[in-house]
This record gives C-alpha cells, structure tokens and sequence, in this order.
C-alpha cells in the first residue's frame, strides 16, 4: 500500500512540474487592439522557434487597462498606443516601443473611392457631407463609425491633421469601442467609412484611403500610431525578455514589415 502511494505521489508530482513547465512558458500581452493582428502573427513565429513557450494575445482591454493591469502587478507586460503619462513614469512603468503603424481611413469594399482630402474628411465626420455623391462616388449615404475621444487613432490623427483637431463627430454616427468593432461595422454595413491602424484591415476587403493624395504606403503619409511595450524592468520573466529579444530579430522585422508596419528596430 505504501508503495502505490509513493507511486501516486510521483505521478501527482510528475503533473505539477508538467503544469509549472507550461505555464512558465507562457503569459500574456494585454492591452490596446491596435496592432493585434501583427502581435499575434510575431507570437506565432516566436511559438513556433521556442517549442513548449507561448504568448497569448488576448482582445483588447484599451492602452488604459493594460497600463493598469502592469501597475498593479496583475500583469507583467502590455501592449499599448499611447505614451506614457507622467504619473504613469514616476509610478516605475517602462516604455519600450516597437513599431509604427499609418492610421487609415477605410471604407467598405462597395464604396468606389480611393482618395479624400482633408476638407472632405473634415465634412464627413462632422456631418457636413452625408452622400458618397459630395465626394466624387455614387448615390449613397455615407455611414461614419467614430471612436471615443481618447482612442489611440482619434489622437493621432488630431496631432497630424489639422482638420481634426478640434473636429466634433456627427452625432448621426456609430460608436465603436475597438479597432475590431470599427472593422465589423464597416464591414457589415455598405456605405461606412471608419478608421484605425493599416494592419488590421489587411485581409479584410476593407479599402484604405489616401489622404490628399498621399497613399498610406508612402513614408509622406502623415498619420502613424505607435505601438509600445509596457513593464516594470524588475518584475520581468526570463520569458518576457527572450520574446522582447525575437523582436528585434530579422525573422519579427520581416513579419512586422509584411503587415506594412515600420519597425523601431534598438
């Protein structure tokens, strides 16, 4: 008898240390939903060159709540689209960026325009202009699907366009709350034009605009979110700072520069 418990305890001890191995190689990168799409292909690879280590990408929580979510040690790390503020460095937070994304204006794949300049941009999200046809397209309403005030791609574009700065959205628009809810419901409704990171849209179908006549893909494009890892340098794992190693490597450049991202290689 006290053999087959010795017997159990060394399978019951075998599992645990199985259990501890797994989760030792893995943790998660909470935060923004800019940029998900390039973090989790870059998890990916990084899954796939380190066997039996795992970074999960979760939905978004906002910079905010990641931010958050390190600063009161729930969470080692975080993803995020903002700068830090200056409580948020005194309080011991580090800001690591990683790289940059054009923040686009996109419409459904049934709306026939390639090109807005800023005036018309200007237009569309106050209310000003409610038909495709004012612009140059079809008979066709134009839905807009706005993003709070304090969302990472609203604030980029009011430093870099001066159209938008103190542009107060129609109120004949739709909130959505992420990057992936603005997606589905341009996606989901012909005529919707919205905006967000150039990544997140790449297999889509959705359309990115030129703005002025400046194509997203062209380093004179005015608007780009950064995106940046947030921690406390001392309560970093062995496996957070082996994956913050792989993406600075070629293999993470290469994948970030396929999603047309631009890389802030240190």
């Amino acid at each position: 008898m006290l053999a087959g418990l010795h017997r159990f305890l060394g399978i019951a001890l075998g599992l645990c240390l199985t259990m501890v191995n797994v989760q030792a190689g893995s943790f998660s990168l909470v935060g923004t939903g800019d940029g998900v799409v390039v973090l989790r292909a870059l998890a990916e690879s990084y899954a796939a060159a380190n066997p039996g280590h795992r970074v999960e990408v979760p939905a978004s929580i906002g910079s905010g709540g990641g931010i958050a979510g390190v600063g009161s040690d729930r969470e080692i790390i975080a993803r995020v689209a903002r700068d830090l503020k200056p409580n948020e460095i005194a309080s011991g937070l580090f800001y690591e960026p990683l790289f940059d994304i054009s923040s686009v204006f996109f419409v459904h794949p049934g709306v026939p325009v390639d090109n807005l300049t800023s005036e018309q941009i200007q237009g569309i999200f106050t209310g000003k202009i409610t038909n495709w046809r004012q612009v140059g397209g079809p008979d066709m309403r134009i839905r807009v699907v706005r993003r709070e005030d304090a969302d990472s791609t609203v604030l980029v574009f009011r430093e870099s366009l001066p159209v938008f700065r103190d542009l107060k959205f129609t109120e004949r628009s739709k909130l959505a709350l992420t990057t992936q809810e603005a997606i589905l419901s341009v996606t989901e409704n012909p005529g919707a034009i919205g905006f967000g990171p150039l990544s997140d849209i790449r297999e889509t179908g959705l359309k990115a605009l030129a703005v002025d006549g400046v194509p997203p893909s062209d380093p004179a494009y005015p608007s780009a979110v950064k995106i940046a890892a947030v921690y406390k340098p001392q309560r970093l794992t062995d496996d957070v700072r082996r994956f913050l190693a792989f993406l600075r490597t070629p293999e993470a450049i290469r994948i970030v520069r396929s999603f047309g991202a631009h890389p802030r290689v240190r």
